[in-house]
């Protein structure tokens, strides 16, 4: 593997991100929407009661238009990979390509099938069936969810593998490591829990729209009422999972808990930051500079949650270069040095393996896979130049991880007033909760996207964790066809969206149909 020119690689990346970026605005409303309408179908199922009936259909007609959008979107992502990454495709296929097959066969196939008897089984299938089909639909979504996240995780926590030397590339050799990791299994839980925030917040909003209208007062009560006992719950759920996938990221990607801290300098009993302003001149060697200009934090926090410990020890991002901590299985932390020299042989070594094959050489063959073998946890490594090449962009990792957690703090408060609201008081008179709620819809969505850009920024420079590098993973492609089909998909996406906003404008405006 190569590397290639600089601007390839900034725009190979600027496209991904785009369409990855673009495909998350549709799909955390599906999962969310979906369980909320089944859950609607099921209280008609069990009451017979035709106000269920049309308020799932409603919310069944808005939640049609953005999965048949988030497919289109996500179809493109897919075929990227191909395209964009062909190295990464090459080097991984045999383990990555496993869930998204899965996904595509058995997920995909199972929302198709069950998806038509639900929009147009209405009066064709017998009651129980229609409702086991929407549920079925919104299962097959969520697995989708699921297979697309076990790839994502594995990228970020790489277990389950072997390297072959004599194909360059990595095979799987334990399936069930893979799709059972601490790391997949966080991700999903906590991926598809903000997608169900993110229904009950669509949900609430629209439904307080209709209120503001004093128009469908009985359906838009009815559906806040199941959306805010729903958040509420998804809400206090991704906050526990957020527990977890932060400790995981402390586990095995350490570099990235630094950045989400502004932790340039590590120690034991570290503070959890609640809110800070970061120093723009501070420098990962710049011991001059206070890494803050201003910060609010919890006291040993931070300890407890990356190591469990209330004196636990967090490196920081000059820990992390520098090395020499003690790890959890008591061995001392490689500094980036170390690393680097351990992943240029493992380079080498693999060369080397390669030309004793072709020379027949089998006992030299079998040395210099033994040798790689030994050095290949830091085969990433011998791409990169220097220390900093493994430091993440801070402020942006900081600053979008902060305002997610506040973000998802804001939408407990708000579910819990919506809920007492709605249960104590009559909503429909409060006029400030009902535009609070309306306003709130978009902040779902950024709060969603935010998690994307802590997850998928904060572990450059890495394709692979440890393992590839994002500069040896692109396809030798020329920079002006990234560039044409970025603004083609810029183009292309902006248009999905526009058409999905002015198509649910249109459905909302028109309201529940009457049987």
């Amino acid at each position: 593997m190569e590397f290639l020119n600089a601007s390839l690689v900034n725009w190979s990346k600027a496209q991904f991100a785009l369409t990855a970026m673009y495909h998350w605005l549709f799909v955390p409303l599906t999962l969310g929407l979906g369980v909320i309408m089944s859950i609607m179908e099921s209280l008609y199922y069990k009451t017979g009661n035709e106000e269920w009936k049309k308020a799932t259909k409603f919310w069944m007609t808005l939640f049609g238009v953005n999965f048949a959008i988030g497919v289109a979107t996500g179809i493109i992502l897919e075929f990227e990979f191909g395209t964009n990454w062909s190295n990464y495709s090459w080097f991984v296929g045999d383990i990555f390509g496993a869930p998204l097959a899965i996904e595509g066969i058995m997920a995909f196939f199972m929302e198709a099938t069950f998806i038509s008897i639900m929009f147009f089984g209405w009066n064709k299938v017998s009651k129980r069936f229609h409702l086991m089909s929407t549920w079925l639909t919104v299962l097959g979504a969520t697995l989708s969810a699921l297979w697309i996240l076990v790839a994502n995780a594995w990228m970020q926590y790489p277990v389950g593998m072997e390297f072959n030397p004599a194909t360059v590339r990595n095979e799987m050799v334990d399936f069930w490591s893979i799709l059972l990791s601490p790391v997949a299994i966080n991700k999903f839980c906590h991926t598809v829990l903000s997608g169900w925030v993110m229904g009950g917040l669509f949900v609430i909003g629209i439904s307080a729209w209709f209120l503001l209208k004093k128009r469908e007062i009985s359906f838009a009560i009815r559906s806040m009422k199941v959306a805010a006992i729903f958040g509420v719950i998804a809400s206090l759920l991704l906050a526990y999972t957020g527990d977890g996938s932060a400790y995981q990221v402390g586990k095995h990607q350490p570099m990235k808990l630094a950045a989400m801290e502004g932790l340039y300098e590590g120690g034991n009993g570290m503070g959890l930051v609640a809110f800070g302003i970061l120093n723009s001149n501070k420098k990962a060697y710049d011991d001059s500079n206070n890494p803050y200009l201003f910060k609010i934090e919890f006291p040993n926090m931070l300890s407890i949650l990356a190591c469990r410990d209330v004196n636990g020890f967090v490196p920081g991002v000059k820990n992390i270069i520098d090395g020499g901590y003690q790890l959890n299985d008591s061995t001392k932390a490689l500094s980036f040095q170390e690393k680097q020299i351990r992943g240029k042989a493992a380079i080498e070594s693999l060369t080397s393996y390669q030309q004793a094959i072709s020379k027949k050489d089998t006992t030299a063959a079998a040395f210099h896979k033994e040798q790689l073998k030994e050095n290949y946890a830091q085969f990433g490594y011998g791409y990169l130049e220097k220390a900093e090449d493994l430091i993440p962009n801070i402020p942006t990792v900081f600053y979008s991880f902060h305002f997610m957690v506040l973000l998802g703090l804001y939408f407990i408060a708000l579910f819990a007033l919506v809920l007492y609201y709605t249960q104590i008081q009559k909503i429909e008179n409060t006029n400030w909760l009902l535009w609070l709620s309306l306003l709130s819809i978009p902040l779902g969505y950024v709060a969603g996207e935010l998690g994307w850009v802590v997850a998928e920024v904060g572990r450059q420079p890495w394709a692979i964790q440890d393992i590839l590098p994002v500069q040896a993973a692109i396809s030798g492609i020329s920079t002006s066809s990234v560039k044409i089909t970025f603004f083609l998909f810029l183009f292309l996406f902006t248009a999905l969206l526009i058409a999905e906003i002015r198509i649910i404008l249109q459905q909302i405006k028109k309201g529940p149909e009457v049987e």
